[in-house]
């Protein structure tokens, strides 16, 4: 298996940055007890408040796309309808110098 780094950049719209920061907290402990999570750290920008990055790591693919499907992403995405601005996701791999 092939761990899979994501890196989930997360802008707020305007004046709802309050809300969607309580939203992404939500996410965290169920999240962290799902298979394959090994880390799932929220950051937010000290230089603009609506900005959000979930720095993720997983055992696969696979098991990110379950995280992906699981109750509390669509719990998630309802109670945050119309609240983000742009959402960008960058799917990576580790890349390590061999010897």
């Amino acid at each position: 298996m092939t761990q899979l780094t994501v890196i989930a950049k997360i802008q707020a719209k305007s004046g709802s940055e309050a809300v969607l920061h309580l939203e992404l907290l939500h996410l965290i402990q169920p999240t962290l007890l799902e298979e394959g999570c090994l880390n799932y750290d929220l950051h937010r920008s000290i230089e603009d408040s609506t900005l959000f990055l979930f720095y993720e790591n997983w055992a696969s693919r696979v098991l990110w796309e379950q995280h992906m499907a699981s109750e509390h992403i669509s719990v998630f995405q309802k109670n945050t309808e119309g609240l983000v601005e742009n959402w960008e996701l960058l799917l990576m791999k580790p890349e390590r110098l061999t010897s």
